[in-house]
């Protein structure tokens, strides 16, 4: 399942890291304490919207531009799961025991 808030925290943390921040600084700028921001960017912690929003606005990002690329993420990575259901629904893997299997049939009838 797709968790909104470790997409959040990837952003944000690839968005600082980007800059060339530190925790630290974000945090000072922002009026949020350096664990809290921590625990955020881990995906731990669920930011408020004020908090996110001046979290945002340290990052120099806005509010919307943040959280479009949280949904273009989201979306991505729902594809990524839908994707690993199919194959394993459809048994794309089952072929492989099925051939090993044959193929020690045909050693033991050798």
């Amino acid at each position: 399942m797709v968790l909104l808030r470790r997409e959040l925290g990837d952003a944000l943390r690839e968005t600082r890291q980007v800059q060339g921040r530190t925790l630290r600084e974000v945090s000072a700028s922002a009026a949020c304490s350096l664990g809290y921001l921590s625990e955020i960017e881990r995906g731990e912690k669920e930011a408020s919207s004020e908090l996110l929003a001046s979290i945002c606005k340290a990052l120099d990002v806005s509010l919307s531009q943040m959280l479009s690329t949280v949904a273009d993420r989201a979306s991505l990575a729902e594809a990524a799961e839908a994707q690993m259901t199919t194959v394993l629904t459809t048994g794309l893997a089952r072929p492989l025991h099925r051939r090993v299997r044959d193929e020690r049939s045909v050693v033991s009838a050798a």
